[in-house]
């Protein structure tokens, strides 16, 4: 049995193909990003052996696109916990809610994902050097992936973004510039840098190269093998440049053609800040692209993305699931933030908690039912993110009594 069953890059514009075995950007005809397409008739995986494989990312491989197990970097990533939250639940007057938390992650955040298979990949085709503008927890992880494999790594960042993630990428000898500006900005320094280079430099901003969708992808692998390889009711996930969703649909897509999982896909839903909220907007209008956000801004810093480039294929994922996008304010999502540590004890990032928000909401209005299973997306661990909650604590003085 091959490693991988790849076998080509699409469009999913104008469906052009492409050779696989070839380093690929987007696509030349129209700019869009390119999807890896496999060989699934030749895929003679089974469940059974899935589950006797060691429990990370690349149990999947035969759906991954590296062509062989020495090609492989990893740091141990994936198969991160499916926790039942029932307290959680009943404040939003559900029954059956989950979370996935990717906070477990190597580097901190579900970007370990995407850089495992992104650098993997990258390093076998030939790459010597790695290219990308971050709002903070990618530049980390394809830093972090970079040093494993051996590569060197520039990331650009606003320099607003989270510190922590600064310190990841320093750390781990990346080339981190700080940009006074958005992640758009990052990405167009980013873009003309490559442009100017010599041979071995490749741009891997968010969906600029096929594979990074492949490691998120994993994701909704793992959602169905952890519930005995059935699908949730809604999957609620916080969208930036909307990866995370894209790979969870196509996954779920690719398990339900192999046989895995059977049934109606999940209801997909995005979420997104008031402050930033172009998918929202597009999804109202009934429009399969969104509109640069002017002036955006907030604290779930890795859903700060004005335009993303692969927003059409987002808003696709949401029309054939019969899902929906909702935009919630950053203080009801740190309200949210604090319920859930309390009553869970999941100290979830910014990103996440605007998940239990838009959960809250969606329940309240009626769109999610009851007993509707449901499984939110934690995407970072809430302690990357130390000023997203404040610490006001009274000091004792040593000969002080303390009053229980």
């Amino acid at each position: 049995m091959s490693f991988s069953s790849l076998s080509q890059l699409e469009c999913p514009r104008c469906y052009a193909r492409y050779d696989a075995q070839v380093l690929q950007g987007v696509c030349p005809t129209d700019g869009s990003p390119l999807l890896a397409r496999y060989d699934l008739e030749s895929v003679a995986l089974q469940p059974e052996e899935i589950s006797r494989r060691a429990p990370d990312l690349w149990r999947y491989h035969e759906l991954l696109p590296v062509s062989a197990a020495e090609h492989v970097v990893t740091l141990g990533e994936g198969m991160t916990p499916l926790l039942s939250t029932p307290r959680l639940a009943a404040e939003l007057g559900l029954r059956r809610l989950l979370i996935k938390d990717d906070g477990l992650l190597p580097t901190g955040s579900f970007k370990a994902r995407g850089a495992a298979v992104g650098v993997s990949r990258a390093r076998e085709l030939g790459v010597t050097r790695l290219a990308m503008p971050t709002n903070g927890n990618a530049g980390a992880a394809w830093s972090t992936y970079a040093a494993r494999a051996g590569l060197r790594a520039t990331i650009a960042m606003p320099v607003d973004a989270p510190r922590i993630t600064r310190a990841e990428i320093v750390v781990t000898g990346g080339d981190l510039r700080l940009v006074d500006g958005l992640i758009s900005d990052a990405g167009r320094l980013i873009g003309a840098a490559v442009a100017a280079s010599s041979a071995g430099w490749f741009d891997v901003s968010t969906l600029k190269e096929p594979y990074r969708i492949e490691g998120k992808k994993t994701m909704g692998f793992e959602i169905a093998e952890q519930l005995g390889w059935r699908m949730p009711d809604v999957i609620v996930y916080p969208t930036g440049g909307g990866v995370g969703l894209i790979g969870i649909h196509k996954a779920l897509l690719e398990a339900r053609r192999l046989g895995w999982v059977e049934g109606t896909l999940p209801r997909l839903v995005a979420v997104q800040s008031t402050g930033c909220a172009p998918i929202v907007e597009a999804f109202e209008a009934g429009v399969r692209e969104s509109r640069p956000w002017p002036d955006s801004a907030t604290i779930a810093f890795g859903i700060n993305v004005p335009k993303a480039l692969g927003d059409f294929l987002v808003l696709n994922a949401l029309a054939e699931t019969g899902g929906t996008a909702i935009a919630v304010d950053d203080a009801d999502l740190l309200g949210d933030l604090h319920v859930t540590a309390r009553l869970e004890g999941i100290f979830l990032c910014p990103e996440g908690a605007a998940t239990v928000a838009a959960a809250r909401a969606l329940a309240a209005s009626g769109w999610i039912a009851p007993d509707d299973e449901v499984v939110l997306l934690n995407t970072g661990a809430g302690v990357i993110y130390p000023d997203t909650v404040r610490v006001d604590v009274p000091t004792l003085a040593r000969d002080d009594v303390l009053d229980l």
